[in-house]
């Protein structure tokens, strides 16, 4: 039943804001993955071994990675709609450039150039639903939007592959990369903050302020001079419960590196099925990873409606979820495609399920501190993106993947151990968020 306040009830523009940032999410990982999708035929015609390729794949999380503490500041001293659209544009134009590297200095540099602009993403993500979602529905717009980048990547793989079937890989990140320019011009246009925009009426601004959205303290933190202090650097660092968010965030990218950058290779040159065929099949994980994360926002929510404590209500959808990602060792048991893709869909489910985790710097974060921690969080989160693809490399060169399998697959019982044993009662800074 809609809230009503005297006669007028709340307005829906929340809603509308959080389908702009779900195509956000997707043109980002379109530009994060269409590499993965080129990457057997480019290694051939540039002659990169899958060592030279495991450093090519993580270049882009070198900057990406380096770049999220100043980029959570970045999100907290400026507004979204102006840095997005900053962000998305320059992404998408270095993204293009790729279209013309030549060898390994040139696709390297571009990539690290591209996670630089992708830097600031999602900690403005993470501000836009702080800012326009009361705390009893931040986990599932939080699972709506990660749900953008399966949901895109699942229906775009097939269509990328096609791209690069007919243009080759050069033309695929040229037409990737026009795509998600012409899109920072839309999100230009039509984003706005809650106290900015002229449709939300007054009743839908209550609804979100008095439910613990934190719009009017983020829009005077907005014109704050300094965030970036050694205190506040202290504040996001320290304590066990942030230590271990952070670390099983790692854990949570492990998997999620694996098949943003390593799967579709794995499909065509490990298990030697045919490039078209593989675009079709590699699909499916990411269904799998787009309906865990929407189940599990969805549940954690409706158990902190039921009264469970937010501990529990939203580590169990993501220790469950993780300690369901190790199902991808599974597939080193069998040769039968269709047990492959089951094992590999099953993990990424469960990866899927832990990825509601951005839900943490919402009730974790000193409230003036919201764009840092995020920066910290998906700093330490995507250290992973640097690592992974590299060890992958390496374990791999000699033409058995079974050994990466099996270290993407431990680490997520890791995660799940640190949430269980590191991740204590949830709290802000100096405020009790449990109950």
């Amino acid at each position: 039943m809609e809230q009503v306040i005297g006669r007028m009830p709340k307005t829906r523009v929340r809603y509308g804001m959080l389908a702009l940032v779900f195509v956000n999410v997707v043109i980002n990982y379109l530009d994060r993955t269409n590499l993965a999708v080129a990457a057997s035929n480019l290694s051939k015609d540039l002659d990169l071994s899958p060592v030279s390729m495991g450093y090519i794949f993580s270049a882009f999380g070198w900057s990406y990675a380096v770049l999220q503490i100043p980029g959570g500041l970045v999100a907290d001293r400026f507004g979204p709609r102006i840095l997005y659209a900053f962000c998305l544009i320059t992404w998408s134009f270095v993204t293009m450039l790729q279209g013309f590297a030549s060898g390994f200095a040139s696709l390297f540099g571009l990539r690290l150039a591209t996670g630089a602009f992708e830097a600031p993403s999602y900690p403005i993500n993470n501000r836009i639903v702080t800012s326009w979602f009361p705390d009893n529905e931040r986990a599932a717009a939080t699972a709506m939007y990660v749900s953008g980048q399966f949901i895109g990547l699942a229906f775009l793989t097939p269509i990328l592959v096609t791209v690069q079937y007919y243009t080759g890989w050069k033309g695929l990140f040229l037409v990737t990369g026009l795509v998600g320019m012409i899109w920072g011009v839309v999100w230009y246009l039509f984003y706005r903050d809650p106290l900015d925009h002229s449709t939300v009426n007054q009743a839908e601004l209550d609804y979100i302020e008095e439910g613990g959205g934190l719009f009017r303290r983020q829009k005077k933190a907005g014109t704050q001079a300094n965030v970036w202090t050694w205190a506040n650097l202290k504040l996001v660092f320290s304590g066990r419960t942030l230590w271990g968010v952070y670390f099983a965030q790692f854990a949570v990218n492990a998997t999620l590196w694996f098949f943003l950058t390593w799967f579709p290779t794995y499909l065509v040159k490990y298990r030697g099925l045919d490039f078209i065929k593989s675009g079709y099949l590699a699909s499916i994980p990411f269904l799998a990873a787009c309906a865990g994360v929407l189940l599990s926002g969805f549940v954690s929510d409706n158990l902190v409606k039921k009264g469970w404590s937010v501990s529990a209500a939203r580590k169990t959808p993501i220790i469950i979820g993780l300690i369901l990602s190790v199902s991808l060792i599974g597939a080193n048991y069998t040769n039968d495609t269709a047990l492959v893709i089951f094992f590999m869909s099953f993990s990424f489910f469960g990866a899927g399920m832990a990825l509601i985790s951005w839900v943490f710097v919402s009730l974790l974060a000193p409230k003036h501190l919201i764009g840092l921690t995020g920066g910290v969080f998906n700093f330490m989160g995507n250290l992973a993106s640097i690592i992974v693809p590299i060890v992958i490399g390496y374990l791999a060169k000699d033409g058995d993947f079974k050994p990466a399998l099996v270290f993407v697959g431990t680490l997520g019982f890791l995660g799940a151990c640190s949430y269980t044993f590191l991740v204590g009662k949830i709290e802000r800074r100096g405020e009790t968020i449990d109950h």
